[in-house]
């Protein structure tokens, strides 16, 4: 009896070990994120638009001075945007869209683990020079917020936010 119970602890105890490993896997570069507070498709912040049903582009800048150019812009509700995103910067950047909460919780998440990268339709991640693209559908009225969550990035003031009309 002392035996079986033992090796039913240790079996106890491995199965623990393996899907806290799995979680602590879980992230960015294709992980699972579904326990992530940053999901693709979040209601306060619109979901991913269907690029032939964008109503016009948006070109953003991102550069070491910790900035995008613009940090504003506006938008109307229920308009689908293109947004173009540019690294003018020498180091990787990232352009994420989320609530002013689920950004600050991811980057604290990120300060933890800087070597995520982010492939979500929300979120366009580049390294220094390179281009990318963010098709978004921007359903209600509000802010919606957006900012880089590399590591000492957000906390120096590069963010911005989308008005939504």
């Amino acid at each position: 009896m002392k035996d079986a119970l033992i090796r039913l602890s240790q079996a106890a105890a491995l199965a623990l070990l393996f899907t806290a490993a799995a979680q602590a896997a879980g992230g960015h570069d294709g992980h699972n994120m579904s326990s992530m507070a940053m999901p693709a498709a979040t209601a306060p912040i619109g979901k991913p638009g269907d690029a032939a049903r964008a109503t016009r582009t948006i070109n953003i800048d991102m550069n070491d001075a910790m900035r995008f150019t613009p940090d504003r812009i506006e938008v109307k509700a229920g308009e689908t945007v293109r947004i173009n995103v540019r690294n003018v910067g020498k180091i990787r950047h990232e352009l994420v869209l989320g609530t002013d909460a689920d950004l600050k919780a991811h980057y604290d998440m990120m300060m933890k683990d800087p070597g995520m990268r982010h492939e979500e339709a929300n979120a366009v991640s580049l390294e220094a020079g390179k281009s990318g693209q963010i098709v978004w559908r921007f359903d209600k009225a509000g802010t919606v917020s957006f900012g880089c969550l590399e590591p000492g990035h957000y906390s120096a003031g590069m963010k911005g936010a989308v008005s939504v009309l």
